[in-house]
Parts: structure tokens; sequence; C-alpha cells
């Protein structure tokens, strides 16, 4: 009788989620000649909820109305300056109100943002400004700095023209930018015509991808993209009112941070309260006094705030729903069980992909289903590649068995891909059912479960990531673009980097292996030097193994997957040296038995 209970609890509860999906799915996206754009919504957005609140930022608040002016009069002065429909602009600056003015003037004008991880330095951020054909970027002064220490690279490749953006007034605008601070206020409020011409096939934004090999690739997100992402996840996710008020503090260079959190807040006549960075000491504070209800997350954003002690500021708090991708079974159950929180919508997704899914029935420990068609193959993990059966046709992954997670590529799920068309066809896989059949390799691991009553909708969980990109701090890092760095050591002929597991901590840590004669006489401060100069801090390696020898293939490629399993564990690793960096360390330290065990018990403190 108790389960039958439970069972009827669950179909009402399920039926009653279901009442905010039909709206989502029935809701028509436009096609790529209609012209419907992210600034077009934005304006319509702006009239009508115009007295509403739409932002709240460092002591700063706006309304739809008073925001949308603003964004006009900067769009309007781009125009003064020569910025052309279709012609791309770098924006490079943090998470703040003017980062989404910017946004939003640029897409009412048909001009692309190339939206630049501000963690990034050197070679990486050269190439990124430059990628998509930039001869433009725009820079806050709190980034000024770091784009200054590459502008003789960038001058030596064409010209760039420059403009800043005031932050909090510490420093003034550098000689080879043009500052553009001021000079947009007197423009005109109103909405530029251009706006309404828009076509939905037209790129938005350009966001950088770390793939598995070389620099950050740039990934294409269309208007039609970025407004499914805002209705589409904005309501079935998060089902979201004009009453509801977003705690965002992710990068808005990110697509999880833009879609769901900044374009799922205006297609809905959502509040957004929007923090630089994350802070964990701090974010249950700031939900108080913002009164946020929903929260726009990544799964190591929750494993901190479950890691913190109790507060008083985490009772009773008014956050019921959030949104966000990689959060783990345990933290999961723990963080829903402490705070309280009524809905988790988990979804997956990429920059690049056609592939979404959504937590859209709030089940537990899932991705979610598909919006599109979905497939799950049979994957070769130890020769990275699909299995194919005698007549050279992908097989389907058993329901429970991890398999590739493929997208299928029609008029309903196109694929954009990368500016390089190169790296889009490598992302395609052909023949995978039918002749001539195409699919988005998402290069991802699944496996489908049973979470019960779901109105015969299939559920899918995360399992892991393929071949040698991995995830650490939420971001992806590269290890080819990190090995290319490091082989820049006079001592390192030949680095090998890949991921390895730590006990309690989502992703994998950077670790890189090498070969020298005497690992005492290798020079580990030039090597820190080094990460940190030219490394974003979540690709600085936290292990260093120095080898005697280097294993490698017959054809001279590294071998990774015995490295990844014999780890930092000093036990497997014979006469190797392991360094590591510790949390919050000056530096790179000889890895000995007392932390070793720390680490394995999960008290390494990351």
């Amino acid at each position: 009788m108790m389960r039958r209970n439970r069972g009827i609890q669950e179909f009402g509860r399920v039926l009653k989620e279901a009442r905010h999906i039909l709206p989502a799915l029935t809701y028509k996206m436009p096609e790529g000649e209609d012209p419907a754009s992210l600034g077009r919504q934005f304006q319509e957005s702006a009239e009508q909820y115009a007295e509403l609140p739409l932002l709240l930022h460092e002591g700063r608040e706006w309304t739809y109305g008073a925001f949308n002016a603003q964004v006009n009069q900067l769009a309007h002065h781009f125009l003064e300056l020569g910025f052309q429909r279709g012609e791309p602009v770098a924006v490079f600056m943090e998470t703040r109100a003017e980062f989404l003015k910017v946004f939003l003037a640029l897409a009412k004008l048909g001009v692309p943002a190339s939206l630049i991880n501000n963690s990034l330095t050197g070679d990486s951020l050269a190439h990124c400004i430059r990628s998509p054909g930039n001869r433009r970027v725009i820079v806050g002064e709190e980034r000024a700095l770091t784009l200054g220490a590459v502008m003789d690279q960038l001058s030596a490749e064409g010209e760039m023209r420059c403009y800043w953006l005031r932050d909090r007034g510490e420093a003034n605008c550098p000689a080879w930018a043009s500052d553009i601070s001021d000079g947009y206020r007197t423009c005109s409020p109103e909405n530029p015509p251009v706006t309404g011409t828009i076509l939905a096939k037209e790129v938005a934004a350009y966001i950088f991808t770390s793939g598995t090999t070389g620099l950050p690739k740039a990934a294409i997100v269309n208007h039609r993209r970025i407004l499914a992402a805002g209705h589409g996840l904005g309501r079935l996710g998060l089902q979201l009112q004009s009453s509801d008020r977003i705690y965002l503090c992710l990068p808005l260079y990110h697509i999880t941070g833009l879609g769901p959190g900044f374009c799922g807040a205006i297609s809905n006549g959502a509040s957004i309260f929007l923090r630089r960075s994350f802070s964990a000491s701090a974010f249950w504070r700031d939900i108080q006094a913002s009164k946020s209800n929903c929260f726009v997350y990544v799964g190591e954003l929750c494993r901190y705030l479950t890691l913190q002690p109790e507060c008083a500021e985490e009772r009773d708090n008014p956050l019921q729903k959030m949104i966000g991708n990689g959060l783990r079974p345990d933290v999961w159950e723990a963080f829903r069980d402490r705070f309280g929180v009524e809905r988790i919508c988990e979804i997956y997704g990429s920059s690049e992909g056609n592939l979404v899914m959504a937590n859209a029935l709030n089940k537990e420990f899932t991705i979610g289903t598909p919006m599109t068609t979905a497939a799950v193959v049979q994957y070769d993990v130890d020769n990275d590649c699909v299995i194919r059966n005698s007549k050279g046709r992908c097989v389907k992954a058993e329901v429970g068995d991890a398999g590739l997670l493929l997208g299928r590529i029609d008029k309903k799920a196109k694929f954009d891909g990368y500016i390089n068309a190169e790296a889009t066809n490598n992302k395609i896989l052909t023949d995978v059912f039918k002749p001539g059949d195409r699919w988005f390799n998402t290069g991802d691991l699944v496996r489908q479960i049973d979470v019960g009553f779901a109105l015969g909708l299939k559920h899918y969980q995360f399992v892991d990531r393929t071949g040698d990109t991995f995830r650490w701090r939420a971001e992806n890092v590269s290890t080819n673009e990190v090995a290319e760095v490091l082989n820049q050591h006079p001592q390192i002929n030949m680095a090998n980097v890949y991921g390895v597991e730590v006990p309690g901590i989502e992703g994998r840590a950077g670790m890189v292996a090498f070969e020298h004669e005497n690992a005492e006489q290798f020079d580990i401060i030039a090597f820190q030097t080094l990460v940190e100069r030219d490394l974003p801090a979540y690709a600085q390696p936290v292990f260093v193994r120095i080898q005697t020898t280097i294993e490698t293939t017959a054809t001279f490629k590294l071998v990774k997957g015995r490295l990844r399993k014999e780890a930092y564990h000093l036990d497997e690793v014979g006469d190797d040296v392991i360094f590591v960096r510790k949390p919050r360390s000056k530096g790179y330290e000889r890895l000995d038995r007392e932390y070793y065990e720390s680490l394995c018990r999960g008290e390494g403190g990351f």
C-alpha cells in the first residue's frame, strides 16, 4: 500500500511538472530566414516589462526600460565608430553590467560578439582575439593590462582597433585604445532600426571551446540558438516568470551563464542579481539580500557550498529553483537536503553542439531528456572510437550501459559547429544507422537510466568525457594546448598532459609527465614561472611526474592510459618523482606519503 501511495504521489508530481512542458514545447522557434534576434527579443521585453527590475549589480539597479535605453545609446555609438553588421568584435571583460550592455548593443546591430575567456593570457588570448576575423576589440579596464601584453603581437598581424570601458576607475585608458566610457551617453536612446531586419540564422556570438587538439576553437552561436536557450531552458528548466530573480555568478563568456541565465531571464521578464565571480562565503548573504529564488550553477559551485560551515543566512533561504550542469549525485542529494531547494534542473549541452537535454520533470541524478533526436551507441574507450557491426553501422548501447552520445543532424537540429570547417567535420559521424545519415559526436559517454514514471520520456545520466580533453574548475582543458606551453621549458622535450581523478572533487586535475634523466636537477621554479605566465589558473598542472623514460606508440604518439591509471599513486609510479601544487600553496613540492594519504581520503584541500 505504501509503495502504491508513493507511486500515486509521483504520478501527480510528474503531471504537475508536465504543465510547464507544453508551453515550452509548443513555442515556435523562428526559422533561419525569419527576422528574429536576441536584440529584438530584448527590446520587446523592454517594452512589455519596462518598469520591472532587470538587473542588480554592485549596488546599482536597472529596469528593463532604462537598460534598453542605455543599450541603444551604446549601439548608436558603435554605428558612429563604424561597426558593421556581420563583422565580429571581440569582447574582453569580466562579468559585469557593462558586458551585458555591450553584448546586447552588438546583437541589436547584427555584429557578432567574440566572447573571450577572461582567464586567458599570452598566445591563447592573442589567438582568440584574432580567431573569427576580429579587427576590433572592446576591453574592460579590468583586463586592459592583460590585453596590453599581447598588443604588439596583435598589431604585427594587422590592424586592431581597441575600445576601452571604465570599470572602477582605478586606471586610465591606455594609449593603444580609445575611451568609450562616456561618449555614448549623448547618443539616441531609441531602438536602432536595423534590429528589426536581423535574421535568426545570423551569428550572435562566437563562444570559444577547448577541444582535444590545439588552441581554443570558436563555436558559432546564431540568434536562433540563443533564443532557444532563453525560451526553452528558461521556461522548461527554471519555469521562469516575471516575479523570479536569478542569482548569476558564472562567466558570461560561457553558454551556461549567457543562455539559460541571462537570455532565459530577458525572454521571460525575470530579473538578475549579477555577481562578478562566485564566492562561497558570500553566497547565502547575497541570496538573502537580493531575494533571489533561482540559481544558475555548475556542479563545482554546489560542492563548494556544501563544504562550507553552516551559517545563519542559509536557513529559511528563498532559493527554490536552479539550473546548470555537472552536479554529481552525492552533491545533488546533499545540496537539496541541506538547503531545501525544490527544483534542480540539470541540463546537458555544449557551445558548438546541436543536442540539448534538460531534467524538465525534476527527477533525481539525471541530465534529463533530449529536446531533439539523440542516440547512445557502443563505444571502444581503449581505441577511442565507435563500435560498428559487420554492416558498418553503429550499435545502440543497452539500457544502463555507458555509450557515446550522438545528436542527429536534421532541419530541426542543425549543427553550425565551428568557424573552422575541418574542426566542424571532425565532430560529425556519418552512416551511423543508415547510409548518408549525419550525427553530431558529443564526445561524451552517457547511460540511459530508469527514473520511474516519466511520461514515457527517456532519461540519461552523464558518465564521462572521451578523448584527451578533461574538465577542471568548471573549465574544459585541452591537453595539447597545455603541452604546447610546457614544451617551451628548456628541460622538457615532450610533455604528456592528462587529467587524473582526485577523490571527492568534480572533474580531473591536470597532470603532466615528461622525461628527464635527473629529477633533482629539474628546474621546478622555472616550470612554475612558465605555467603562471602562460596558462590560465584552471589549466595549470596540479601534479608533475618526472620519468626516466616516456612511453610512446609505434607512431610516436604519447601513451596516456597507463599514466591516467597510475596518476600520482606513490606505490604505482616506481622511482618516478611526483610534484604537487597544494591548494593555496605558493609553489610545487615533492609529494610525500602523508599528503598522498590525505588526498586518497578526499582531504587534500581542493
